[in-house]
């Protein structure tokens, strides 16, 4: 058995307040193609389906759309819920889905209910696990403790071994979470606070495989045990990071191999380093005029209309940041106490270099300084008595 494991796919995410429809229909498309070429059975989808509990009309039409595609390229699709979800708007009609061959796992319990996915070498049991909020569902079970999300998810996990043990065969188990041992980046949004929502690995000890979802990197855990990371980026701190989905083999004895199968990625993000003027002109940064760019400034000074400036060389340039190469450090002392007792002209000299980071008037703003204290401090003939 073939199985693509894919997750956080954030339908109706923007970045940097553009819309990442367009761009994220390309992606699926590119999966969909991956699931013809590759003869894909299953297509497991780890949560984060949508981007917000409540998904606008055009994000259900990119999810119908997607599905129906995948159903069309001869896959099962086994999909759960994650934080950004609502489960009760991605499970609605999930019944009916169901029996067209797309799973939508959002019930609290339904791991209990293995979806059973038959291949030449017998069935292979799929445990969905949606996401599971302790504080949302320990009521369901007062004799258990269930504070954090390893004792929630271990819980789970318990009772998903015990239907293995039961029934024998081959099993994959997809849950949304983050694992202990991968590095989140910016974008992923805690789910807890205190380290609470930190789940061992070991936790999912047992099935053949565990499909990952919530961690929006690629990062393996174990041979059997793996995030695949969202499909688009949505930070540039994943910049540089591929794109994909992993591509699980189940032989007749369980786990034969997996595969990083890269997805395409519609526009790259690039991050630009320098002053101003160097960007605008160094023919080094010419490959990356149509990515989305983040630029940041080493100028001493901030430049004005930074952005418009380098918009007009990189369209995509969404984000700026000002570093300037040299700061002082202003830690020992305060500004009121760097000025006491100093003339006029060094009181501005030094609120200058606090503003501009260090970097003091040049010789023609001295002058000017000089003529306009003279001015206002030259008695006027209404002033003389």
């Amino acid at each position: 058995m073939k199985i693509l494991h894919t997750s956080d796919w954030h339908i109706g995410r923007t970045f940097h307040t553009h819309s990442t429809v367009g761009h994220l229909r390309l992606v699926l498309d590119g999966l969909v193609d991956v699931v013809r070429s590759h003869q894909i059975d299953v297509v497991a989808v780890a949560g984060d389906v949508f981007d917000s509990a409540v998904p606008s009309a055009e994000s259900y039409t990119v999810l119908s759309g997607a599905l129906r595609a995948l159903r069309d390229a001869g896959a099962t699709v086994v999909m759960t819920s994650g934080n950004h979800d609502s489960a009760a708007r991605l499970g609605f009609q999930s019944e009916w889905a169901g029996l067209a061959g797309i799973h939508v796992v959002t019930r609290h319990d339904q791991y209990r209910e293995p979806i059973v996915v038959t291949d030449a070498h017998g069935p292979v049991r799929f445990y969905g696990i949606p996401y599971l909020e302790p504080a949302l569902i320990r009521h369901h079970h007062p004799d258990v403790e269930l504070r954090t999300h390893e004792q929630v998810l271990g819980f789970a996990m318990q009772q998903v071994r015990d239907d293995i043990a039961a029934y024998g065969g081959r099993s994959v188990v997809l849950s949304h979470c983050f694992a202990a041992g991968v590095n989140a980046s910016d974008v992923e949004r805690d789910i807890s606070a205190g380290g609470l929502d930190l789940v061992p690995a070991s936790v999912f000890d047992g099935p053949d495989y565990v499909a990952l979802g919530h961690i929006h990197g690629r990062s393996t855990l174990s041979e059997r045990v793996r995030y695949s990371g969202a499909p688009l980026h949505y930070s540039f701190s994943e910049a540089g990071k591929p794109r994909g989905g992993w591509l699980v083999e189940l032989d007749a004895d369980g786990l034969a191999g997996v595969n990083w199968i890269d997805l395409p990625i519609p526009r790259p993000l690039s991050v630009i380093i320098g002053e101003l003027d160097q960007l605008l002109t160094d023919d080094a940064h010419a490959g990356v005029e149509g990515n989305w760019v983040s630029a940041i400034l080493t100028d001493q000074v901030r430049p004005l209309d930074a952005m418009r400036k380098l918009q007009a060389r990189f369209p995509y340039c969404v984000a700026l940041d000002h570093r300037p190469a040299i700061v002082v450090d202003e830690r020992s002392i305060s500004y009121a106490e760097r000025i006491k007792a100093q003339t006029d002209p060094d009181i501005v000299a030094s609120f200058l270099e606090l503003v501009r980071n260090g970097v003091g008037p040049s010789e023609f703003e001295r002058r000017l300084v000089a003529e306009v204290l003279a001015t206002v401090h030259t008695p006027t003939d209404e002033g003389v008595e």
